[in-house]
Order: structure tokens, then C-alpha cells, then sequence
């Protein structure tokens, strides 16, 4: 991580730590510029909610869309997470003073009424008789009607998400609360009962002010989804219902760091973008330190429904005729569809378990020496550029384990080989105190490939203790042994695992290093993934695109939360320094054929994920495993046994390796601005160029045999 970024802390013990939690200041005009920036910014935690949903839809640069739609998209430089400080819940409140309609184009219409003015002030170009061409009104003619102005404004996607709130408190208003010592039993009866998605949970033995006594101070947030996944996790862990339904709501509820929100004067449109980007199906609004209430994707749908049509869109004879009456109902002989023709081919496959291969690369930031690390070529000196690996702060590992399965349902003896990898960025202002930045991220990493191969052993004498370890629970036990040595420093970090039976990416990931995965998709049925939509269709030499980007999490602009340890707990909320619990946790399903690359930020912040794209499509061109972009063709290799894996597996170092090489050439490019020039400038900091920085990259590939196969090598 460049020395750029940014870390908060408090005192500690130690006398390294004691001078290493003031904040660490870069060093540079960029470091001043973003020192200005971020201070004038309000503070918010961080940790997007990704445990439940956290992909990201497909997007030309991760770090830009998390900055879109939580920071520049809503005007402010923090990402939309509720503070921890104190938050209370705020009355229902409706405001009356306009109605808003729409019209058949999506236009919004403000219609207000008002009192006839006396002649002269009623908007006519008369002198009181009514304006020119005569026509005056005598004033026998009875008091003046109220007239209606009608006012265009704007379209649905800019409505303030303030008055969805307030048509839905008019309707009817139901506290959205639960009391955190509330159990899962009576949580299921309140959702059900009040027809509640989401929840606000409350202690209700301290409040924020006197105002707030009754409703309690806000603690967290749980949905519908949150019960339904504890339950299942703990049917999973052999607990009984009656066990589960008196778990509380405050052992898996949404802690406050983690709490995306919106603010009231927030649009309808980026309300939509940031639930659809985060995979959140509720959002509270808040105001002055008070949620308002919550509103979710069907408030939304209902709000535009009746402003279009009017309050009785949803009853009455006609729309029931209309919309209804020629949809409901199933005929008994209904049965499901067939696959999409172009997925049958993948279909076949399913059953068959997938294997990976993976190469690595690393390269040092190249103005780096043993003794310091300079900004610029002109810090750096007459020196090369570095190239000696020992010297980056970034770590990794890859780890192969033989363990229990977890589905195997009480078999004895039933073992699942799996891979798992993980990148870790160390953050380089360390060393301004004394600390070598490279210690906290290697042990990280170290510890990490440790807690699985010692599973690996214990699984073997016994099976019932040591199952599949999530790579959420292999950070939090390596984060724990790390802090156990006292080891000073900080980290970014991003763990996965393949599993090559059920063709599922499992990861967690903790600040700006990410993982994004590449797929072959013909553009006719690639849906809502990415198309090239500036070549002709004619033209294009491949279909590779952008299927998967993971999200990064960042308390602002070259700011990311991060895992670290100054020599004691630290209690601020506001610190950078977040847990395993806070990472963006998700799982995607993998296809044959898959490029998957993880790296470190410094490849993403110098090379956009479109020319990574090109990068790996020649690659993929250079060694055989696509030709001229013939999807078909290569699907009728793996029909006849030939996964080239061998090839597969002996190659993909040189992805890695040319992957870094292009983000140490563009971080030394000062003509062509690289994605975090873009970003910053976005974020109102001048910079342009490249980001010199380390660069970490494992790439892998997804085949269908092992590359140890004799008969797959025999295809070769």
C-alpha cells in the first residue's frame, strides 16, 4: 500500500506505537492535498454489509463504483454508513404543503393551489381590467375560482427519497424497531406482524437524548433475510428450533459500522444504484443523527406506481381485470423450462468437479530501496527501478488442504480438496516510525496458509472437530494470532477459497485489494452483464468480459479500513482498523474457463479492469485456449477430454507476470491518467499519471482437469 494512505489510532503501550497512532501523515503534495480534502469531511464507519449480499454488478473499475455511489454520486467524500455515534429514531413526520404526479413520460408534476389575486397581482399584463384587449371582470361576478399552476419539475429517478417517506408514513405508520435483547422468535412475529423487510434494533435501557427515551438508542439494523440466514446456519450446525428462535436479535444483527443509509434529499434514482451496487434491500434515512424511517425496493415500486396512476391504482374492478385477473392462477400441468440454449453446454458439466491452477507474481514499488521508499524519481535518485521482491510490503499465499466435507451428512471419512489463496497490502506510512510496514502483512499471510494446514492435520485424526474454515473465519483466526506476537503495523487483506465440487468462489475482503473474474459471454444473451458496446458485433475478436468485480471498502478517497495493531485495543469507532467481521464477504459461482485475478492495489489503481480484460485475452489467444474467439470450438475440445491444463497450469505465471509489469509501467506513465488520477480528481485532488506502488498478482484458471492428469496431459 502506497505511503500515501492514510491510518488513525490512539496511543498505545509501546514506544513505537505510542508514536505510531498519532495519524500517519504522507508525505508529498498529494498527501497534503488529501489531508484537506478528507478533514473537511464528516466521519462515518465503514464496512459495507457484504456478509449478506456484497457482489458488485459488473462495473470498469471497483474502487470507482464504490466511490460513485456512496461518495461523488451523493456529494459527500465519506461512504453512506451509519456513524456509531449516538443515533436515535425520529417520529413520523409528513409534509403536506405539495402533492407530486407523474405523467405517462415519467415527468414530474407539482400542482399547487392558491387564492385568485385582486386584479393587478393575478399574473395578467393588465392594469387591473383584465389586461390588454379589454375583457375586465366586474366585481359582480362573484369571488374568483382558485386556479391551479401547474409546475413541470423533474423526472421519477429525481423525486427526493424524502417524499417516498413520507407517502409511506401517510399510509400508515409503523415503527420499524425491535429491542436487541428481542429473540428470533418474536422478531419473526414482529416482521410478520407490522410487515416489516428491515428493522432498527434499539437499546432500549439508554437513549441519546430525552426526547428519544421511548424508542431507545440505535444499535444496529437485522432484516427478514438476517433471520433466515441465522436459522439455516444453525440447522447447518446441528441446533434445533427451539434452540435457534431464542437466539437474540443482537447476536446477528447488522452492527452500526456496517449500516448503509441514505440522507433525505438523496434521489429515488441513487437510492436505487446503491441497493442494486450493494445488494441491500433496505436503506434508513437519515437526518441530524435520527432515522426517519426505512424504505425499501417495494416503497419505491409502490410510490412510483401511484404517481403514476393515482391512490387506486392497486384496487377497484378495472385494474383487477386489467392486470390481474389473466395472471393468476397455475395450470396443473405447469412444469419449468429447459435451460437456455447457450447455458446447456455449461449444464453438463455441473456435475463434474472443476480444478484451478494458479500463478503468481509480485514486483516492489520501484522507487523502494532497504533503507526508505521514495514518492517520486526525484526521492528515488540515479537508482534502477526496484525489482527486488524481499523489498514489498505486500504478502500472499497459496495453500492446497485436504478437509471434512460439511455436506457429506454424517459420512465418515468423506474428504473435499481445496485451494485457498489471499493477498495482504501493507500500509507503508509505518515506516515514518520506525516499524517495518512489510512484518504486519507477511505474518498475516503466514498465519493465514498455518490455521489451514494445521486443519488439514487435525481433520485427520479428527473429523467431527475440523470442517470447512470460511475465509472470513481464516482472517479473524490469523488477525488473533497476529495481534497475540505484537506485531505492529496494518494491512489490507482478501482470503478465498475454491470449492472444485459445488464450482463456488468463496472470499472475504478487507479494504482495496479485490478480485474480479473474467468470462467468455457471447453479447446476444449476455443479459445484465457487460457488453462491448462500441465495437461492432462483426468486428470483435473475443467475448471476453467483466463478469465479477468484488467490492473494496475505503472510510474515504486512498483510505481504506484495514486490519492492524498498535500494541493495544483500540475502543474509537472511528478508526481505521476494522475486524474479519467488518470484510466484504461473498460467494460467486465459478465456469469452466474462468480467468480469476486477486491482486493488491496497486495493479488495480494503474491498470483499468477492461485492459486487464486484453491482457488475458492475450494470453488466452497466445497459448491455444481460445481461438479467434470461437466459444463453440472450445467447448468441443473439453467434449473430447482435452482441457489443455498442463499448458494451463505452466503459463499462467507469465499472466501474473505481465500484469505487473503493465501496472509498473503505467504508475510510471505521467501522460495517461491511470484509474486513480481519474478517481482523484473526481474527489476533487489533483493528481495525474500512475500510482507507483507494490503489486501483488495471483492469477488462476479455471479447467477441468487437474494439471497432474496423465490423460489430460496425454491431450496436449
Amino acid at each position: 500500500m502506497s505511503s500515501s494512505s492514510l491510518l488513525r489510532a490512539r496511543p498505545a503501550v509501546s514506544t513505537v506505537a505510542a508514536a505510531a497512532v498519532a495519524e500517519i501523515r504522507c508525505r508529498g503534495a498529494a498527501a497534503a492535498a488529501i489531508r484537506s480534502t478528507t478533514s473537511a469531511s464528516s466521519s462515518s464507519g465503514d464496512g459495507v454489509r457484504a456478509l449478506s449480499s456484497c457482489s458488485s454488478p459488473v462495473t470498469s473499475d471497483s474502487r470507482r463504483s464504490y466511490a460513485s455511489s456512496t461518495s461523488s454520486a451523493l456529494h459527500i467524500q465519506q461512504p453512506l454508513v451509519l456513524p456509531s455515534s449516538c443515533i436515535s429514531l425520529a417520529a413520523g413526520r409528513h409534509d403536506e404543503s405539495s402533492v407530486s404526479t407523474f405523467d405517462s413520460a415519467g415527468q414530474r408534476t407539482l400542482l399547487s393551489t392558491a387564492a385568485a389575486e385582486p386584479d393587478g397581482n393575478d399574473g395578467s399584463n393588465g392594469d387591473g381590467d383584465g389586461g390588454s384587449g379589454g375583457g375586465g371582470r366586474s366585481e359582480d361576478e362573484g369571488p374568483k375560482q382558485a386556479s391551479a399552476s401547474v409546475v413541470k419539475q423533474q423526472r421519477l429517478s429525481k423525486v427526493p427519497i424524502s417524499e417516498v417517506l413520507n407517502a409511506k408514513h401517510t399510509l400508515r405508520w409503523v415503527e420499524p424497531v425491535i429491542d436487541q435483547h428481542a429473540t428470533i422468535q418474536e422478531g419473526m412475529a414482529v416482521a410478520i406482524e407490522r410487515g416489516l423487510s428491515g428493522m432498527m434494533v434499539v437499546d432500549r435501557e439508554s437513549t441519546t437524548s430525552t426526547s428519544s427515551r421511548e424508542r431507545g438508542k440505535v444499535v444496529g439494523m437485522t432484516t427478514s433475510r438476517d433471520l433466515l440466514r441465522v436459522m439455516h446456519a444453525g440447522f447447518k450446525e446441528g441446533k434445533t428450533a427451539d434452540e435457534l428462535v431464542k437466539v437474540t436479535v443482537k447476536e446477528f444483527m447488522t452492527p452500526l459500522s456496517q449500516v448503509i443509509y441514505a440522507r433525505p434529499e438523496e434521489t429515488i434514482g441513487t437510492c436505487r444504484i446503491i441497493m442494486a451496487k450493494l445488494g441491500v434491500k433496505c436503506l434508513p434515512i437519515l437526518s441530524h443523527g435520527r432515522v426517519e424511517g426505512l424504505i425499501t425496493a417495494r416503497d419505491i415500486s409502490e410510490y412510483s406506481l401511484e404517481a403514476r396512476e393515482g391512490v387506486s391504482a392497486k384496487g377497484g374492478k378495472k385494474n383487477y381485470l386489467k392486470h390481474v385477473s389473466e395472471r393468476v392462477g397455475l395450470s396443473v400441468n405447469t412444469s419449468m423450462a429447459e435451460p437456455p440454449a447457450y447455458l446447456k453446454a455449461q449444464l453438463a458439466l455441473e456435475q463434474n468437479p472443476l480444478f484451478i491452477n494458479v500463478g503468481v507474481a509480485e514486483m516492489p514499488h520501484p522507487f523502494k530501496t532497504p533503507e526508505s521508499c521514495g514518492m517520486n524519481a526525484r526521492d528515488h535518485g540515479p537508482n534502477d527501478h526496484s525489482t527486488d521482491t524481499d523489498l514489498s510490503e505486500d504478502a500472499y499465499f497459496v495453500c492446497e488442504v485436504n478437509l471434512p466435507d460439511d455436506a457429506a451428512e454424517g459420512e465418515v471419512g468423506t474428504y473435499k480438496h481445496l485451494t485457498y489463496m489471499g493477498v495482504a497490502d501493507g500500509v507503508g506510512s509505518w515506516r515514518e516510525y520506525g516499524v517495518d510496514p512489510r512484518e504486519f502483512s507477511h505474518r498475516l499471510m503466514d498465519e493465514c496458509e498455518h490455521i489451514l494446514t494445521e486443519a488439514s492435520e487435525n481433520a485427520r485424526e479428527d473429523a467431527d472437530r475440523h470442517r470447512i474454515i470460511a475465509p472470513a473465519e481464516v482472517l479473524a483466526q490469523a488477525y488473533e494470532r497476529v495481534k497475540a506476537a505484537n506485531i505492529i503495523g496494518s494491512s489490507t487483506a482478501c482470503v478465498a477459497l475454491f470449492d472444485n465440487a459445488r464450482h463456488q468462489l468463496h472470499f472475504s475482503n478487507l479494504g482495496d485489494s479485490g478480485i474480479i473474474v473474467l468470462r467468455h459471454i457471447d453479447s446476444d444473451v449476455a443479459g445484465s452483464l457487460k457488453r462491448d458496446r462500441t465495437t461492432p458485433r462483426a468486428d470483435r475478436k473475443s467475448d471476453l468480459r467483466v463478469a465479477f468485480v468484488s467490492q473494496q471498502q475505503l472510510r474515504s478517497f486512498n483510505h481504506p479500513y484495514q486490519f492492524g495493531w498498535t500494541g493495544e485495543e483500540l475502543k474509537d469507532d472511528e478508526s481505521s482498523f476494522k475486524t474479519a467481521a467488518d470484510s466484504c464477504t461473498t460467494s460467486i459461482h465459478i465456469r469452466r474457463g474462468d480467468i480469476i485475478i486477486m491482486a493488491t492495489d496497486g495493479l488495480f489503481d494503474n491498470v483499468d479492469i477492461d485492459d486487464i480484460a486484453k491482457v488475458a485475452l492475450e494470453w488466452e489467444q497466445k497459448n491455444g485456449f481460445i481461438r479467434g474467439g470461437d466459444i463453440a470450438a472450445r467447448e468441443k475440445r473439453w467434449s473430447m477430454g482435452n482441457s489443455m491444463s498442463v499448458q494451463s497450469c505452466e503459463t499462467l505465471p507469465e499472466l501474473a507476470q505481465t500484469l505487473c509489469e503493465k501496472a509498473r509501467e503505467n504508475s510510471l506513465d505521467s501522460s495517461v491518467d491511470s484509474p486513480f488520477a481519474i478517481l482523484a480528481k473526481e474527489n476533487d485532488i489533483m493528481w495525474s499519471g500512475g500510482m507507483p506502488d507494490d503489486c501483488t498478482v495471483v492469477a488462476m484458471h479455471v479447467v477441468g482437469r487437474r494439471s497432474d492428469d496423465v490423460l489430460d496431459r496425454s491431450n496436449n
